[in-house]
Parts: C-alpha cells; structure tokens; sequence
C-alpha cells in the first residue's frame, strides 16, 4: 500500500505566497480554485514529488504549522534555494539533533519547512 501525503497550509495573502512558494523555493502553481469571485483562494503548488496545498481557508488549517520534507540531497537543494533573491528568509544549514543535517525556511505566514538530509547509518 503506497500513500501520498499533502499537507495544507495556511496564507493569508495570494501575491506573498506565490512570492515565497514559487520565487523562492522554485515550486510550480499547478492550479487555483476559488468558488466564485472575491472568495479565499485555495491553490496547489509543486516541485518534483514535492507537492503542499495553500489555503486562505479560515477553517483548513492553523497558521504557524511546520512540515518536516526528507531529501536525499540537501547540499543541492540549499544552494538551488539560497541562489534566489529572497530578503525574507536566510536559510542555513544545521546539525540537526537526530543526526542528520537539515534547514529551515519560513513562509511569510509563519508555517515552516524544514528541509532534512537524513545521517547515513
């Protein structure tokens, strides 16, 4: 059996999140969904088999949520992020205290990523 995990989080202002989401993390905006004119918008972006659903949704989600991502190259990724322009956000790279490395990024929203590079055992 194979799932696929989604995770929601919640914005609260469309041009900020795509500024962040698609800018500065280099994710795609696969579609949005509002349910008629001047409604919260509810949008998919994606990055590989990377994919986060973004809500303006009072009821979807809690503001302030963290997604734990495993990538299997964290170097790669961290300088394919940290290349792009964002005044917002300086990730670094981090021992984390399981063993691994990882870093963090944080949306104008407060929801965090936190992108880790599991130790090889």
């Amino acid at each position: 059996m194979e799932f696929k995990t989604i995770p929601i989080l919640r914005i609260f202002d469309e041009d900020k999140a795509k500024e962040f989401y698609s800018g500065f993390l280099g994710m795609d905006v696969d579609w949005e969904h509002r349910f008629e004119e001047g409604f919260p918008l509810y949008m998919q972006v994606s990055k590989g088999n990377l994919v986060f659903h973004l809500s303006e949704h009072s009821g979807d989600c809690t503001p302030g949520s963290k997604v734990l991502v495993n990538v299997p190259d964290l170097d790669r990724l961290f300088g394919d992020i940290s290349s792009r322009p964002y005044k917002y956000n300086k990730p670094e790279i981090e021992q984390a205290p399981w063993g691994g490395r990882c870093f963090t990024v944080t949306d104008p929203f407060s929801n965090k990523v936190l992108f880790n590079e599991q130790k090889n055992t």
